[in-house]
C-alpha cells in the first residue's frame, strides 16, 4: 500500500512562532553560485522530472503582501502522468500555516521511494510534515506545535483542508479533511463523501498507518522524545511498526494472558487457603455438634427435674399450712380465757390514775403562783443592787475629781519648772548671728544642681524615646524579614515539588560552597526576583525552563567540579551554565527606553527584576534582557508600525510575544508571535533590594542601640552623683535654717507654756462643794433602798405557805403512786401470759396467711412451668415420667446439681452450631467445584500462554535479530558499535519485555544503552536515524516521515548517515520514506529511485516559466568534473 495523493488546505499561523530562526544556510552549502528561485523539483541528472512535486509559494499572509509591495505567483501545474502502485503521496495543501509559513494552495507529488524534502528553514518544509499527520487523523498534541486544529489554518482564513490519496488495491482512497476556526472543528470524507473520524481511523488502521509511532513518523519536534522512549514503548512502537500483524496481537495476548493468569494464581491460592480453613473449621464443628446432642440429653432431664420441683415444693408446703392452721385455732381458745382473767385488775389500776392526775393538776397550780412571787422577789432583788451601784459610781466619780485636781497641781509645778528652765537657757543664748549669706549660696548651688538635673531627665527622656523608637523599627524590620524568608521558602518548596534532583543539589551546595573558588549562584528560579509580581509571565517566557533551574557559577572549573558531584557521583539531573568572563550585566541598550515610549513600550525585560551579578551577566549575554522591551496593548494595536519603524529583533506586548528575523533570501522581516503562558516560578519573588536594605538597617539599629545604651549609662551615673551632692547641700541648708530659728523657737515655746500654765490655773475644781453634793444623791438612793427591803419582806412572807402546800402534795402523790404500781406488778403477771398468747397467735395467723400465698404461687408456677392452662388436667405423660424421678426436694435438688454439672462442661454450644455445620459442609461441597473449575481454567491459560509465547518469541527473535545485525552493519560501517537486543526483567512479566539498544561512538568506552542523558545530542540523532533506518527494510507500514533528523550531527556523521539512507530507502520492496532537511552536504551520493523536492516559498520566487534548464544542467556537469 501507498499514498498516492494528499492535499491540504490552509491555516492562520498555526503556531505564533515558538522557534527559534536557525538561519536558511541549506542550500547554499550545497551550491557555491546564487540559487535560482526555481519551483520545482529535479532527479539526480538535473532533469525536470514528472515525479516532481509542485509546491506554489504564495504571500507569507495578506497584509505582509501591502507590506512588502510583491505580487502571488501564479500557480502553475506540471503535468500528471499516470500513476501505478509504485507511487506514494500526492497531496494538496490550501491555506495551511506551519511557524507563520503558510500556503494557500500546494499540491505535492512525491516519488514512491526516498523524498529528500529540502528547503531553508521558514519556506514550509513542516507544514507538509503537519498536512500528512493532520490528514491521516493525527492529534495536533503529537506534533507538538498547537493544541487546537484551529491554530493550524492561515490567518484571515476561516476554514482550511488537507486531501490526501491513499494506494490501494483495487482502488485508492482519497481521505479530505476540512478544519473550521470558529468552531474548532473537522469534517471528514471518503472519496468526497462525508465520513466520521472512527471510520477515517479505521480505514487508515486497515493500512497499518501510524502517525503516533514514533518509529514509523517522526516529527521535527519529536526526535528528542524518541531517546525517551522505554525499552517496553520501543518494542511496542517496532512491533507496531515492521512485526507482523499478529506479532503484536501476540504480544497483548500474552499480557492479557499473564494478567488474567496471575489473577487466577491469585484466586486459586485464596480459594485454596479458604476451602482449608473451612475444612478444619467443620470438622471442629463435628466434634462441638456430638458434644451438642449429648448436652440436649442433659438439658431434657433438667428440664423435666425443673419441672416436677415447683410441684413438690407445693405439695410441702400446703402440708405446713394445714399444720399451721390447726396451732392457730388452739392458741385463740387459749387467749380468750385470759382476757376473762384479766379485768377485775384492770379497773382497779383506772382508778388510781384518775386520783394521780388530779393531785398533779393541784400541783401545777400551786407551782405556777410560787414561781410568781419568786419572779417579784428577784426583781426586788436586782432594784436593791441597781441602788448600791449607783451609790459606788457616785463616789467613783468624787475620787476621780479628786484626783484630777491631784493631777492639776502636779502640771501647774512642771509647767512652772520647764518655763524656768528655758527662760534660763534664752537668757544665757547669745545674740543670733547673721546666716542669710551661707544660706543663699547653698540655694544657688541648689538651683544650678537642679537645672543641671532637669537637663539630665530630659536628655535620658529623649534616648528612652529614641531608643523605644529604634526598638519598635527593628521589630518591623525582623517581622518584614521573617515574610521574606517565607516567600522564600515558598520557592524553595515550589522547586523541591517540581524538581527534586535540583532541590536536592541546591541543598548540597549551601553545605559546601567553600569547595569552589568563585561564587556559585543557586538557581535561577530562587535568585531572580520579580518587582512586580504581573511581570513573571514575561520572564519565564523568555529564559526556558531548563536556565530556570540551573546553577550559575563564575567559574568554569567551579562548574565542572559541580557537575561531576552531581551527574556523576550522585546521578542528578542538573543543569549549571557559567557567566562570562566579561561581564554582561552593565551592558547598555541600542536605545534609551524612553525613545520607545509612544509605541506603549514601558520597561526593558532587565528592568523588571533584580538578580545577583552573575546571573544577571548570563541572561543579559544569552537572553540580551537588557535590549529587550515590554509593551502594552498599545503596542499590540500598532505592532505593523513598530516592527518596520524600531527593528526590534524581540519585543513584548500585554499578552503576547514577537520575534522578528530577517530573511536571508529576501531581505524581508519575518515575525512570529506567542502567546505567553502563565508564570509558574517567579509569582512568588523577594526584592533582594529591599532584603539587603532592611539588613542593613536592622544592622545600624543595633549599633544604635548599643549607642544609646551606653549613653544612658553614662547619664544614670552622672544623675546618682548629682542626686548625691544634692543630699548634702540640702543637709547644710537645713543645718544652717536650724541654726537661725533656734532662739525664735525658744521664745516661741516658753510663751506657749505660759498659756498653757494659764489654762491650768484657770481650770481649778472645789472638793468641798463636789463631797457635799456627793453625800446628798448617797442619802436619796438609800430611801429608795429602805422602801424595796420594805416590799421584799412582804413577798417572802406569801411565799412560805405555798411551799408548805407543794410539799403535802408531793407527799399525797407518791403514797398514790406507790399503790398504782403495787397493782401494776400484780397485774403484769397475768399480762405477760395474755401477751405471750396474743404474739403466738399473731404469728401463726401470719405464718398461716403466708403459707396460703405460697401455695396459691407455687401452683401457678407449677402449671407455668408445665405450660398448663387454667382448668386443664395435669398430662398423663408428666405423671409417667414424674414417677421415675426423685420425690423429695433434697433428692431433686441432688439430682438437678448433677445434671446442670455435667451440662456446664458443655459449654458454648447451641442449635446455630449444627445449622453452621451443615451449612458449611455445604459451602465446602460448592467452593471444591469452584476451584476445580479455575484450576482447569488457569491450566488452559498456561497452556494458551505457553502456545502464544512460542509463537510471539519465534517471530520477536527473528525481527530483533535482523534489526541487530542491519543496526551493528550501519554502526561498523560508521568505526562504531551498536546492538540492539531483547531485555526482559523477568521471563514472565510480559509487559516489561523491551528492546534495549546500546552503542558506543568511541572505541575507548564500553556499550552504553542509549538514554536521554548518557549521549550528547549528535550522539542520540544518529543512533535514532541508523535505528530506523534498520527498520526500514523491516518496514511494513506503507511510509516513513522523519523531519530533520540531521541538524544535531557533525559533517562526518551526517554524511554516513544520507548514504545510509539512500542506499536503504531505494532499494526494493522498501516502503516510501520521506527525509525532511534544510541543507545537505556538498557531493553527497544520490539514487535514481530518489527524488529530491525543493521548497521555495517568497514573495520574490523566479516564475517557473522563466527557467533555464540548460544552464542547470551546464552547471551541474561542471560541478560533478570539479569534484572528481
Amino acid at each position: 500500500m501507498a499514498t498516492k495523493h494528499l492535499k491540504t488546505g490552509g491555516a492562520e499561523t498555526a503556531e505564533r512562532g515558538r522557534r527559534e530562526y536557525r538561519g536558511l544556510r541549506g542550500l547554499e552549502e550545497g551550491v557555491r553560485e546564487p540559487v535560482f528561485p526555481v519551483e520545482c523539483c529535479f532527479s539526480r541528472s538535473g532533469e525536470l522530472g514528472d515525479t516532481a512535486m509542485w509546491v506554489t509559494s504564495p504571500r507569507r499572509y495578506q497584509r505582509s503582501v501591502a507590506t512588502l509591495g510583491a505580487r502571488s505567483p501564479v500557480p502553475a501545474r506540471l503535468p500528471r502522468r499516470n500513476r501505478t502502485s509504485n507511487d506514494t503521496v500526492l497531496y494538496k495543501v490550501q491555506n495551511l500555516a506551519v511557524f507563520s509559513r503558510t500556503y494557500t494552495v500546494c499540491e505535492v507529488f512525491p516519488g514512491p521511494n526516498l523524498n529528500v524534502v529540502l528547503g531553508a528553514n521558514g519556506t514550509g518544509k513542516s507544514s507538509i510534515v503537519c498536512a500528512i499527520c493532520l490528514g491521516l487523523a493525527g492529534k495536533p498534541s503529537f506534533l507538538a506545535r498547537a493544541d487546537k486544529i484551529g491554530l493550524f489554518v492561515k490567518q484571515g482564513c476561516m476554514k482550511g483542508a488537507v486531501e490526501i490519496e491513499l494506494f490501494k488495491s483495487p482502488d485508492n482512497i482519497i481521505i479530505t479533511r476540512e478544519i473550521y476556526v470558529v468552531s474548532n472543528a473537522s469534517a471528514w470524507f471518503i472519496n468526497k463523501k462525508p465520513a466520521t473520524l472512527k471510520t477515517v481511523e479505521e480505514q487508515i488502521a486497515a493500512l497499518n498507518i501510524q502517525v503516533d509511532n514514533l518509529c514509523q513518523f517522526l516529527p521535527q519536534d519529536k526526535v528528542g522524545e524518541f531517546t525517551k522512549l522505554s525499552k517496553t514503548e520501543l518494542l511496542e512502537a517496532t512491533e507496531k511498526s515492521i512485526g507482523s500483524p499478529e506479532m503484536y496481537q501476540f504480544h497483548c495476548e500474552l499480557k492479557n494472558y499473564r494478567e488474567k493468569e496471575r489473577e487466577l494464581e491469585n484466586l486459586c491460592r485464596e480459594k485454596t487457603t479458604s476451602l482449608e480453613k473451612m475444612k478444619q473449621r467443620v470438622e471442629r464443628y463435628k466434634q462441638d455438634v456430638d458434644r451438642y446432642h449429648e448436652c440436649k440429653r442433659h438439658v431434657d432431664l433438667i428440664e423435666m427435674l425443673e419441672r416436677k420441683r415447683p410441684w413438690v415444693e407445693y405439695e410441702n408446703v400446703r402440708e405446713q399450712h394445714e399444720e399451721v392452721k390447726q396451732n392457730r385455732n388452739q392458741v385463740k381458745k387459749e387467749l380468750k380465757s385470759l382476757k376473762e382473767m384479766q379485768a377485775p385488775w384492770t379497773k382497779k389500776i383506772e382508778e388510781a390514775e384518775e386520783n394521780l392526775k388530779s393531785l398533779d393538776m393541784k400541783t401545777r397550780d400551786n407551782t405556777a403562783e410560787i414561781r410568781s412571787i419568786s419572779q417579784k422577789c428577784k426583781e426586788k432583788q436586782d432594784a436593791l443592787e441597781m441602788k448600791d451601784k449607783q451609790i459606788e459610781e457616785i463616789n467613783q466619780a468624787f475620787r476621780m475629781k479628786k484626783d484630777e485636781e491631784t493631777n492639776r497641781q502636779k502640771k501647774i509645778y512642771q509647767t512652772q519648772k520647764i518655763i524656768q528652765e528655758w527662760q534660763n537657757e534664752l537668757d544665757t543664748m547669745a545674740v543670733c548671728e547673721n546666716l542669710q549669706p551661707q544660706i543663699d549660696a547653698v540655694n544657688i548651688e541648689l538651683k544650678e544642681l537642679q537645672e543641671e538635673r532637669v537637663n539630665i531627665d530630659n536628655d535620658v527622656s529623649d534616648l528612652r524615646a529614641e531608643k523605644t523608637n529604634q526598638e519598635r523599627e527593628k521589630k518591623r524590620i525582623i517581622d518584614r524579614l521573617g515574610q521574606l524568608n517565607n516567600i522564600m521558602h515558598m520557592k524553595e518548596e515550589n522547586l523541591k515539588m517540581r524538581f527534586r534532583d535540583t532541590h536536592s543539589a541546591l541543598m548540597w551546595l549551601r553545605k559546601n560552597k567553600e569547595k569552589f573558588k568563585k561564587r556559585a549562584c543557586e538557581p535561577m528560579m530562587l535568585e531572580i526576583n520579580v518587582k512586580d509580581s504581573r511581570h513573571a509571565k514575561y520572564i519565564e517566557n523568555h529564559i526556558s525552563t531548563n536556565d530556570m533551574r540551573a546553577f550559575v557559577f563564575e567559574c568554569q572549573e567551579d562548574m565542572e567540579t559541580f557537575l561531576v558531584e552531581m551527574r556523576d557521583h550522585q546521578k542528578l539531573r542538573v543543569n549549571a551554565v557559567c557567566a562570562p568572563a566579561e561581564s554582561c550585566a552593565e551592558n547598555l541598550p541600542s536605545r534609551p527606553i524612553e525613545e520607545l515610549h509612544r509605541y506603549g513600550f514601558y520597561s526593558y525585560l532587565r528592568e523588571l527584576f533584580d538578580a545577583p551579578h552573575p546571573v544577571m551577566s548570563y541572561l543579559c549575554s544569552q537572553y540580551r534582557v537588557h535590549d529587550v522591551p515590554v509593551g502594552t496593548e498599545k503596542t499590540r494595536d500598532m505592532i505593523e508600525r513598530v516592527i518596520q519603524e524600531t527593528n526590534l529583533r524581540q519585543m513584548y506586548t500585554a499578552e503576547e510575544r514577537y520575534v522578528i528575523k530577517v530573511s536571508s533570501y529576501t531581505k524581508q522581516n519575518l515575525s512570529s508571535n506567542t502567546c505567553l503562558r502563565e508564570a509558574q516560578f517567579l509569582t512568588t519573588s523577594v526584592d533582594t533590594d529591599e532584603r539587603e536594605q532592611l539588613e542593613n538597617q536592622q544592622q545600624d539599629i543595633n549599633n544604635m542601640l548599643k549607642s544609646l545604651d551606653a549613653r544612658l549609662t553614662v547619664l544614670f551615673d552622672r544623675q546618682k552623683l548629682l542626686e548625691h551632692k544634692d543630699n548634702k547641700l540640702r543637709q547644710e541648708k537645713k543645718a544652717l535654717l536650724e541654726r537661725g530659728n533656734q532662739r525664735r523657737q525658744l521664745e516661741s515655746k516658753i510663751g506657749v507654756k505660759y498659756d498653757s500654765l494659764r489654762q491650768l490655773e484657770q481650770d481649778a475644781i472645789d472638793l468641798e462643794k463636789e463631797f457635799q453634793l456627793a453625800n446628798v444623791k448617797i442619802k436619796e438612793i438609800n430611801k429608795q433602798k429602805a422602801g424595796l427591803v420594805s416590799e421584799l419582806m412582804h413577798l417572802i412572807k406569801r411565799i412560805i405557805p405555798l411551799n408548805i402546800v407543794k410539799v403535802t402534795l408531793a407527799l399525797q402523790i407518791t403514797r398514790m403512786t406507790a399503790e398504782k404500781n403495787r397493782l401494776q406488778s400484780e397485774y403484769k403477771a397475768g399480762t405477760v401470759q395474755l401477751r405471750a398468747a396474743q404474739q403466738r397467735f399473731h404469728e401463726l395467723d401470719n405464718k398461716k396467711q403466708l403459707l396460703y400465698e405460697k401455695c396459691v404461687e407455687l401452683m401457678k408456677q407449677a402449671r407455668q412451668v408445665c405450660r398448663l392452662g387454667p382448668g386443664q388436667d395435669f398430662p398423663e405423660e408428666f405423671q409417667v415420667a414424674f414417677q421415675t424421678l426423685p420425690n423429695t426436694l433434697e433428692e431433686i435438688d441432688a439430682f438437678l446439681s448433677e445434671e446442670k454439672t455435667r451440662a456446664s462442661c458443655f459449654t458454648g454450644l447451641s442449635a446455630s452450631v449444627v445449622e453452621e455445620y451443615n451449612k458449611q459442609t455445604q459451602e465446602i461441597q460448592q467452593l471444591t467445584e469452584y476451584l476445580e473449575g479455575k484450576k482447569n481454567e488457569l491450566n488452559n491459560y498456561k497452556q494458551n500462554i505457553s502456545q502464544v509465547k512460542e509463537k510471539w518469541l519465534s517471530l520477536l527473535k527473528v525481527m530483533i535479530e535482523q534489526i541487530n545485525g542491519k543496526f551493528s552493519k550501519f554502526f561498523s560501517s560508521m568505526q562504531c558499535v551498536g546492538e540492539v537486543d531483547l531485555h526482559m526483567e523477568n521471563e514472565e512479566e510480559y509487559e516489561k519485555y523491551g528492546i534495549r539498544i546500546r552503542v558506543k561512538f568511541h572505541s575507548s568506552t564500553e556499550l552504553h544503552e542509549l538514554t536521554p542523558y548518557h549521549q550528547s545530542g549528535g550522539e542520540k540523532t544518529v543512533s535514532t536515524m541508523l535505528y530506523l533506518m534498520a527498520l526500514q527494510e523491516l518496514n511494513r507500514c506503507p511510509f516513513r516521515v522523519v523531519d530533520e533528523i540531521n541538524q544535531g550531527m557533525d559533517p562526518m556523521n551526517e554524511r554516513r548517515v544520507f548514504e545510509m539512507v539512500v542506499e536503504t530507502a531505494c532499494e526494493k520492496r522498501t516502503s516510501q520514506y520521506f527525509f525532511i532537511t534544510p541543507k545537505l552536504l556538498q557531493n553527497l551520493t544520490y539514487n535514481d529511485k530518489m527524488t529530491v523536492l525543493f521548497v521555495y516559498n517568497g514573495p520574490f520566487m523566479l516564475e517557473t516559466y522563466k527557467w533555464n534548464t540548460k544552464h542547470m544542467r551546464r552547471r551541474q556537469r561542471r560541478l560533478t568534473k570539479m569534484t572528481e
